[in-house]
């Protein structure tokens, strides 16, 4: 059984998931932990009487505040994020098995249960990163096969940005969702590198990987 936290990376970059397994890291920077843990705290950090500046929030107190009101002005399932029935919930579904950062009552909702996966990461523009949209997919089926109950939506929370993300299980994200799934489960060696990607440079593997990374000079013909 595959772990979310694998899937997720195999959408992202299957050698960054080699080497991850290769060295056992699975831990959460605490950076990471800190951002993610802002999901939890949405109404005082709300409190316009709180002090954002010490908070591990990326955009101004004003864009932040304004991001999260109209979540909650938009969001019917706003109460039960801001108090899910559970939290850092263990899932285990029929093909992986995870933490889901929120698990929201059905009763809350007045729909079928659902999860909120929470992103210490900068959202899209528009809609959610495809490792997320893979996490959320694992964590929704998991919840859908302990419960016996089909799970079509789910939301992705991007915390330090104040922003809020519903979405639907389609076809699309789903097929994304067993695409790294496969990935995960038939990885028996290093996968091809990248070469000259975005996700190259903030990789803590790079060096090891050997993948090169070019400067832009380069790239246009200056060396």
């Amino acid at each position: 059984m595959e772990a979310f936290s694998d899937i997720a990376t195999a959408a992202y970059c299957p050698r960054q998931l080699y080497y991850r397994r290769r060295h056992s890291d699975h831990g959460v920077p605490e950076s990471a932990a800190e951002r993610r843990a802002l999901a939890f705290r949405y109404d005082e950090l709300l409190d316009p009487a709180h002090d954002l500046r010490g908070e591990p929030v990326d955009v101004t107190p004003t864009q932040f505040r304004a991001r999260l009101s109209a979540a909650k002005e938009r969001l019917d399932a706003w109460g039960a994020l801001v108090d899910p029935a559970g939290r850092e919930v263990l899932l285990e579904g029929k093909d992986a098995r995870g933490i889901a950062h929120k698990v929201l009552d059905g009763s809350a909702l007045a729909s079928a249960p659902t999860v909120s996966v929470i992103s210490a990461g900068e959202p899209p523009e528009r809609g959610v990163w495809e490792p997320d949209s893979v996490r959320a997919v694992a964590a929704a089926k998991a919840l859908a096969w302990e419960r016996e109950t089909a799970v079509d939506h789910a939301f992705v929370e991007y915390p330090a940005h104040g922003v809020i993300r519903h979405i639907s299980l389609g076809t699309r994200r789903t097929a994304a969702y067993r695409h790294a799934l496969r990935v995960a489960r038939s990885m028996d060696g290093p996968p091809p590198r990248l070469e000259n990607d975005d996700r190259c440079a903030p990789c803590e593997y790079r060096t090891e990987c050997g993948t090169r990374t070019r400067t832009l000079r380069s790239l246009l013909g200056g060396d």
